[in-house]
């Protein structure tokens, strides 16, 4: 689950793994996520591990290999295979924050990231509109208009969503906005749950005007314009997330 629109298509149910490679790192990074894989344990011996999960010593060594480079273990000779805490944890990663959205995030943690999103989108809303290409604008458009069609479906609308904010941080030509993604999908996806689990009925009707403005201020160059309307929808989606 590490490619984009994954954490948006988990809405609907926890996906199911398409091998026993990406099963095992899943099941293991969810308990870690989770807390039933306390920080500072040390995880079952290979033989355990691959009677729980019924694979091979292979199979089993590559999973951990691929949460050990995620930071969420760390094996040492004659200790061990020991859980990190979540300061050690990539999570720029997807699938790191897929497991830690299956979990269900602290309060904390959403502040946290909270702070983070605001800095991150306003960024690239004015950068976009100073950068943007006329392919892009047009891009804009058209996921502006399919998140009106699908004001209905909680995860067609959320991937219309997504895909807006992707594309402003492509518009904006900063690689490394370009390469936070994830982040931006874990944003619109924190804030589509609660009204998902409140009975929402048209998730675009409350921003509609803020994204309309939004589109039409990067479309015109207009960075401060950009930058306000980016504002507005983040104020919006900071009561969903953090419930107040």
């Amino acid at each position: 689950m590490s490619e984009p629109g994954s954490l948006v298509r988990a809405l609907s149910g926890r996906q199911v793994a398409r091998n026993f490679h990406s099963y095992v790192i899943s099941e293991v990074g969810i308990g870690i996520a989770s807390g039933r894989l306390a920080v500072g344990s040390i995880l079952p011996n290979d033989a355990e591990m691959m009677d729980t999960y019924n694979v091979s010593r292979t199979v089993l060594r590559e999973a951990l290999k691929t949460l050990e480079a995620k930071g969420l273990v760390e094996a040492r000779a004659k200790v061990g295979t020991r859980v990190l805490p979540r300061s050690r944890w990539n999570l720029y990663d997807r699938q790191v924050l897929g497991w830690i959205q299956e979990a269900g995030p602290g309060l904390v943690f959403l502040q946290s990231y909270v702070e983070l999103r605001e800095m991150l989108e306003m960024q690239t809303a004015q950068l976009a509109a100073q950068r943007r290409s006329a392919e892009q604008v047009r891009m804009l458009l058209y996921w502006l208009n399919q998140r009106s069609m699908t004001a209905a479906l909680a995860e067609p609308f959320a991937l219309a969503e997504f895909e807006f904010h992707r594309i402003l941080c492509e518009a904006s030509q900063n690689p490394f906005l370009r390469a936070a993604s994830a982040l931006v999908e874990f944003g619109v996806v924190q804030a589509i749950a609660p009204q998902l689990r409140a009975g929402v009925a048209d998730f675009a009707a409350a921003k509609a005007s803020m994204y309309q403005a939004l589109a039409d201020a990067v479309g015109h160059g207009e960075a401060d314009a950009a930058g306000r309307a980016m504002a507005d929808i983040l104020a919006v989606d900071r009561v969903w997330i953090l419930g107040a």
